[in-house]
């Protein structure tokens, strides 16, 4: 059955591919730069099938960068080509007209989706939280995806940003590095990492994709050098004041339940990391005060957050459910094409106001 779902999916894929050629082809033949259609099919299907070819072996890692673009002008231009193809049926509008249209369209989205997740933002909010203690500040940031596109250079300007908003304390809700930890070690990115400064520590969780590189053990040795504390279905007290929890990703289907990971004391406040913001009940049932995930991207790119917002209770943003404050982040970084349309990599700061 997994093959024949195999094999569905990639004739969908292939399908589409050759619709996009087809269109691309139509207008290059309409302005009289058509050439050599052989290379330009193999080229094609190469350049769609980038991304996992580049994951076969460390020398091909360009082809992952070009698959990577790939997804950005697979959504975009399979919107566009349609609403292309509509317009020359319809319309007087010729191909070539509507096929630079078309263009300079992808180019203007390119440019300002790079933009965007190359430029991250600073969100605030401040919470109110009814235990005692002492008012503090956290940075939450999740889902770098460490690795070829996201690189040293925007992880340099998270600890930045970060640094500059003198934290108590930095969590890492998941996907820090993208599948394999090996370009986080290999570039020196650990060297970057060391350099956040909080009061109580630097802590992370692992997402779907630590899981994903099969590489779990390289990872927390890793973190553990850069001073990032991974927790895997732990709970620690932090400097006695409050607890904090950090949970396997759902893709570790042995993953304990949170209600086996509750702090006996209730006095004290207990924060959550999770991934995946998929259950939302369970915490604040329990009595988690500040719960935080990623994950979601917001979609990342539009229009993909109508998905996400229909998958999860919260795709995005802060909410208050019972007496828990839940907060999910778009993320830091980006996975695939290096774009955010209808979205931003940002990081989270979050001033927490106790009872007192």
């Amino acid at each position: 059955m997994r093959i024949l779902m195999g094999i569905f999916v990639l004739a969908i894929y292939g399908g589409i591919t050759f619709y996009l050629g087809w269109n691309l082809r139509t207008w290059l033949l309409a302005i009289q730069q058509f050439r050599w259609p052989i290379a330009y099919w193999i080229g094609l299907y190469a350049i769609s099938f980038g991304y996992f070819i580049g994951k076969l072996h460390p020398l091909l890692t360009p082809f992952s960068i070009v698959g990577s673009y790939w997804m950005f002008f697979l959504q975009y231009g399979l919107i566009l080509c349609v609403i292309a193809n509509l317009l020359i049926a319809f319309t007087p509008l010729t191909t070539k007209l509507v096929g630079t249209w078309v263009i300079s369209v992808l180019i203007v989205l390119l440019i300002v989706g790079t933009y965007f997740a190359y430029s991250p933002v600073i969100r605030n909010a401040t919470i109110e939280i009814d235990k005692p203690g002492e008012d503090m500040r956290v940075v939450v940031a999740s889902d770098f995806h460490l690795g070829v596109l996201s690189g040293k250079g925007h992880l340099e300007k998270f600890v930045q940003l970060s640094n500059e908003k003198n934290p108590d304390l930095v969590l890492l809700p998941g996907d820090i590095v993208d599948d394999s930890p090996k370009r986080f070690i290999n570039k020196g990115m650990g060297d970057v990492m060391q350099q956040l400064q909080a009061t109580y520590g630097v802590y992370g969780v692992p997402g779907n994709h630590e899981y994903y590189g099969n590489e779990m053990k390289q990872f927390r040795e890793a973190m553990e050098k850069a001073n990032v504390q991974i927790l895997m279905d732990e709970t620690i007290l932090v400097g006695e004041r409050f607890y904090l929890t950090g949970r396997e990703d759902l893709t570790n289907k042995n993953r304990l339940p949170l209600s086996k990971l509750k702090p006996e004391d209730n006095a004290l406040p207990w924060f959550v990391m999770n991934h995946t913001p998929n259950d939302l009940d369970e915490p604040a049932n329990l009595g988690v005060d500040f719960h935080v995930s990623g994950h979601t991207h917001k979609g990342q790119m539009w229009p993909n957050h109508l998905i996400t917002e229909r998958i999860f209770e919260l795709d995005y943003g802060q909410r208050g459910k019972n007496d828990m404050h839940a907060l999910v982040s778009s993320g830091f970084g980006f996975w695939g094409p290096p774009t955010r349309i209808g979205s931003r990599s940002e990081l989270w700061v979050i001033d927490i106001q106790f009872a007192k």
